[in-house]
């Protein structure tokens, strides 16, 4: 075979060769393999105030070597959802067989159409986009704005007064600087998101009177989701912290709270309102509470680690855990208070006493941390469907002062002698109104009525604003 002829050969083996390779379909990735998104959540941060429409975009990539078919992407309520997608140029909000080349990626645009003057709108919009690819899904959330409100996300504020004009939409915790103080008037409203609460570093000075309450609530306001009913654990709580001091409620109302909820890898107990240690030493109280109301907390009412509390006119209700319970010591001062909680299919109510006054906090087994603790609880009712409601026990020798004057207790066994006990009732039934209800005044037979203490200085009215017998008052925040 002579050069020419070989040539010609080997030219037409290569023409071959190419010929065939690019005739070769290119295989998609059939197995396993991931999707990424170039953001973890779509956030529409504009705040709505003309009806209108916002629309911001999320790119997927394929990172493999190989083309991939999603074969899904979605909304998660799809046509239902405020939001509408348009998927690589394909509008719908459930696309399928999207193919996606190899280290390729794809644009993914999505409108919001909110008009934040519907009252039904919720506070926060919320969807999820779905990519589902070789049977595995990939998610991330998107969040709107949905009314017009004063927006307070992932922030540390300076002193500074809240207005009533609008309400106030807590995202991702918001915090109280130390040394700051934030006002919050009468009439304002506070909702917050489900993985949120209010952190307190300086003073919280919320002041409400009995027409216009301040009133902290979950923003969940499609009711219907719920049943049209508050379900505990709708949002976080206010946690206080020890740098805290001078804080001020007065006719606050906190409702469907204590979620245990996330600042990095911290985790905050589930509490509607939490008291870290007191270091301020000042002889004034970290938190004044008068006139408020704690109800259906999926955890704590009042949880308290070596800190000072005074409260007064004040009904902690339907909580998880105890309605109060003190560790470490501290100083807790409480007048014409009512702690009730009773069982529900909301509320799991089976061996938490609504009351737990000690001075430790156990470490292993055979560990612990105790303090110095006064605990004064004076016409307080301390009631619920457990036989026993109130559990107090001291350990170590720190100074160890509880005292119940006069009040109302539920408790089969024997109460603690660590505690003193005078003129207090124990097991009658205080004959509330209608508890399945939330409705804790006293019909006219109670053993509650004009047995209580006179007080000084005394607690003029109840937290109804009724003006109480001054020699003679109703045990519990209500003066029949």
């Amino acid at each position: 075979m002579n050069r020419y002829t070989s040539g010609i050969i080997l030219f037409f083996i290569a023409l071959m060769t190419v010929f065939n390779t690019s005739c070769k379909k290119e295989k998609f990735l059939n197995a396993g393999g991931e999707l990424r998104f170039s953001v973890d959540t779509l956030n529409f941060d504009t705040v709505f105030t003309t009806m209108g429409s916002y629309t911001a975009q999320v790119k997927i990539y394929n990172p493999q070597d190989q083309k991939v078919n999603i074969s899904n992407i979605r909304l998660q309520s799809g046509g239902a959802s405020y939001f509408k997608l348009n998927v690589n140029g394909i509008p719908g909000n459930d696309v399928s067989n999207v193919e996606l080349a190899a280290k390729d990626s794809m644009y993914v645009f999505a409108t919001v159409n909110i008009d934040p003057t519907n009252a039904n709108t919720p506070f926060v919009v919320e969807d999820k986009l779905t990519a589902t690819m070789n049977g595995k899904e990939f998610s991330i959330p998107f969040m709107a704005y949905g009314q017009n409100a004063y927006y307070i996300r992932d922030s540390v504020m300076k002193t500074q007064i809240w207005k009533t004009d609008k309400p106030y939409v807590i995202i991702n915790n918001a915090l109280i600087d130390a040394g700051e103080t934030l006002t919050i008037p009468a009439g304002c409203r506070i909702y917050v998101h489900a993985d949120s609460r209010l952190l307190i570093w300086g003073t919280l000075n919320a002041v409400g009177t009995k027409k216009d309450s301040i009133i902290f609530q979950g923003d969940r306001l499609d009711r219907k989701y719920f049943g049209n009913v508050g379900y505990p654990g709708e949002w976080g709580g206010l946690y206080f912290n020890k740098t805290s001091h001078d804080n001020l409620m007065n006719y606050v109302i906190l409702r469907n709270c204590g979620n245990s909820t996330k600042i990095g890898n911290g985790v905050f107990s589930p509490a509607a309102i939490q008291l870290n240690q007191d270091t301020i030493n000042d002889a004034k109280a970290m938190l004044t509470m008068r006139n408020c109301i704690v109800e259906n907390s999926i955890g704590y009412g009042i949880l308290a680690f070596g800190s000072t509390l005074v409260a007064e006119n004040c009904l902690i209700n339907a909580c998880g855990a105890q309605a109060l319970a003190t560790f470490e010591g501290g100083a807790y001062y409480l007048r014409h208070c009512d702690l009730i909680t009773y069982s529900s299919n909301k509320i799991s109510h089976i061996d938490n006493p609504v009351l737990a006054l000690i001075n430790y906090r156990d470490i292993d087994n055979v560990s612990y941390v105790s303090g110095d603790l006064i605990a004064q609880l004076d016409n307080c009712i301390i009631w619920g469907s457990l036989e026993n409601e109130c559990f107090i026990k001291k350990r170590g020798n720190n100074t160890f002062n509880v005292s119940l004057n006069n009040c109302l207790v539920k408790n089969a066994e024997a109460l603690s002698s660590d505690a003193v006990v005078t003129n207090c009732i124990l097991n009658q039934d205080p004959q509330f109104e209608n508890y399945q209800t939330f409705n804790f005044r006293l019909k006219s037979g109670s053993p509650a009525i004009a047995k209580g203490l006179p007080l000084t200085p005394a607690v003029i009215s109840d937290l109804d604003g009724k003006t109480r017998d001054p020699l003679s008052p109703d045990i519990g925040c209500y003066e029949n």
